[in-house]
């Protein structure tokens, strides 16, 4: 078969003259297009107004009432996209670079050969995979964050990074394990810039984001009139990021009926869009990802045994945040560039208790949540107020599930932590309030926010001597009183 026509198109020929019309409607028929046919440019302009999204229209220049050149600036202004193919009796140097000019494809002089025909819905092949690329990459530059960013300063993350570096060059499917957050997509990144693919597109993909009929339309793509409001056709991410990667995130929630779509087109590299008959070729590596336990999955009958073995040819567990305690001031200095960069503020210096708190801090959100903590810190700038909140997150953690077992040792001694780190803040605080007011109590008090009996009450608490300051090192307490 002509390359030209490899792949069905939806073609609007607008020409005034009947036999035109059904001369180019059969031909291009036969050729296996969709095609519609109408004699003035008002009715393709009523089509497309509706909704119509043809991947070609062949319009003719000279027709009664409004002409093919009016006809065309007002298609462009309706929608830039559309691919127009010219067609005219004249071959005029003026009219052609106007056309051009406006937003034409190509243009044909009649009669034309159908050689001619066939390379012009080429070119329009060609302009809309150069599209659809452009929109890939822009997507890949969008997601360019610091995901890119891979700290390895614990044992578990060096291992990573040299699994990536041995694998990534490798073609073959890769399945992520871990809990949210801790970084799944950076690894998957990290394979993608680290295999050959590294100069296509890489697509993200959550799965648990859609429900069942919306990602498979995100996935595979669908054809104008597939379901209702369908009203152009869209390539899917498998099309988009054809030659790349894609990432499917969180594909334990996919649907099994999904699962079995995805396992064919893993193994046979083709599938058709809904609604569509032509199949699509792709090329496309693919890296998967999960926080739930998939061996529990497969046996409740949640995730296909066999979608699971095509998938797994490599695993990589990511482990979670609080078993790699190392990276934390890495990842903390991290954000903290980022987001005084995003706001245009001085990177502010994290006092060494917020550091030791966030240390001690579990972080059962990881990543996601340690970022959202240092964005919050950079625009507050108060080392006190995100100190404060840390701990109350940490107490608060304590206290929300009573029924649970009892924590192991090492959490149990957080709650010891959480006094001992509070008191001192409580005291720096104080004593910051008192250099201030030339250790004026009730100035103190009032810049505190506190009454004055209870500033004399954490005075005498904290052993602080009347008229020194603990940071000239006279009265640092022994021991703090809870």
């Amino acid at each position: 078969m002509n390359t030209a026509t490899e792949t069905r198109d939806r073609i609007l020929v607008v020409d005034d003259e009947p036999s035109i019309r059904k001369y180019l409607q059969t031909l291009l028929e036969v050729e296996g297009h969709d095609v519609d046919a109408v004699g003035s440019g008002k009715s393709a302009l009523e089509l497309i107004g509706r909704g119509a999204r043809p991947d070609l229209i062949i319009l003719d220049v000279l027709m009664p009432e409004m002409d093919g050149l009016e006809t065309l600036k007002q298609l462009m202004q309706m929608d830039p996209n559309l691919n127009v193919v010219m067609l005219s009796c004249s071959n005029e140097v003026a009219t052609v670079v106007e056309a051009i000019r406006m937003g034409a494809q190509d243009y044909l002089t009649k009669p034309f050969e159908k050689s001619e025909l066939d390379a012009a819905i080429l070119k329009c092949h060609k302009k809309r995979e150069l599209r659809a690329e452009n929109t890939a990459l822009r997507e890949y530059v969008e997601n360019l964050t610091e995901d890119l960013t891979f700290l390895a300063a614990s044992p578990q993350m060096v291992k990573i990074r040299q699994q990536v570096l041995q694998i990534a060059p490798v073609d073959v499917p890769i399945f992520i394990y871990g809990e949210s957050g801790v970084g799944k997509e950076v690894v998957a990144r990290m394979v993608h810039l680290r295999s050959a693919r590294a100069a296509q597109p890489f697509l993200k993909v959550n799965c648990a984001a859609l429900p069942s009929e919306l990602l498979e339309s995100e996935l595979f793509g669908y054809e104008q009139g597939a379901f209702t409001g369908a009203l152009r056709s869209k390539p899917g991410k498998f099309e988009l990021a054809s030659k790349g990667t894609i990432f499917l995130d969180e594909i334990a929630e996919m649907s099994p009926q999904l699962q079995a779509k995805l396992l064919h087109v893993l193994q046979d590299q083709q599938y058709s869009r809904l609604g569509g008959r032509a199949l699509v070729h792709v090329d496309v590596r693919v890296l998967a990802a999960t926080n739930v336990n998939v061996r529990e999955a497969i046996q409740s009958g949640r995730f296909r045994e066999d979608l699971y073995y095509r998938l797994n040819v490599f695993s990589i567990h990511v482990p979670p945040l609080r078993e790699r305690t190392p990276e934390i001031p890495l990842l903390f200095r991290h954000f903290l560039d980022k987001y005084s960069e995003k706001f245009q503020k001085q990177p502010p210096a994290p006092s060494s208790h917020l550091m030791e708190a966030a240390m001690r801090y579990s972080w059962p959100g990881n990543l996601r949540e340690l970022e959202n903590f240092v964005k919050r810190y950079v625009i507050l700038e108060d080392n006190e107020a995100s100190f404060r909140e840390l701990l109350e997150i940490a107490a608060g953690r304590q206290h929300s599930a009573p029924g649970q077992q009892p924590a192991p040792a090492k959490e149990q001694g957080l709650k010891a932590l959480v006094r001992s780190l509070k008191a001192e803040a409580e005291m720096e605080a104080i004593a910051d309030a008192l250099d201030k007011t030339n250790w004026s109590r009730k100035e103190a008090a009032r810049l505190l926010g506190i009454s004055y009996k209870a500033l004399l009450y954490k005075m005498r608490q904290f052993k602080l001597d009347t008229g020194r300051s603990p940071r000239s090192g006279v009265a640092t307490p022994a021991t703090w009183e809870p």
